[in-house]
């Protein structure tokens, strides 16, 4: 239990980072990325294998470039349910995506 609180907190303190570097994403405060990353871990572990189900023969056909849409569609849905957090275009969620997942596996290998 005190790993997850753990990942999450250091995990939070680089979502609050990512906006100082990326143009494109805003997060209001610590709090508000402490929800994105608890939403975004909810929506990486119950819709996104979802999405990929279903979006599978697109993704197939597009010799898996279409899991990058997937991964922008999630922090777009992210921003829907966390107020405070905005995002605008395509390439900066997609960049926001890879470094928050990157840097949750690296956590996760720490704190387990």
């Amino acid at each position: 239990m005190i790993g997850f609180i753990v990942r999450y907190i250091i995990i939070a303190g680089i979502i609050l980072i990512i906006p100082r570097y990326l143009k494109g994403i805003v997060v209001d405060g610590f709090t508000t990325a402490l929800l994105v990353a608890l939403v975004m871990g909810f929506l990486n572990s119950f819709v996104k294998p979802f999405l990929q189900i279903i979006s599978f023969p697109i993704t197939f056909m597009t010799l898996g470039l279409f899991s990058l849409v997937i991964n922008v569609g999630i922090v777009y849905l992210t921003e829907l349910y966390v107020p405070g957090f905005q995002v605008s275009g395509f390439v900066a969620p997609l960049i926001f995506s890879f470094v928050v997942g990157f840097s949750s596996t690296v956590v996760g290998w720490f704190t387990k």
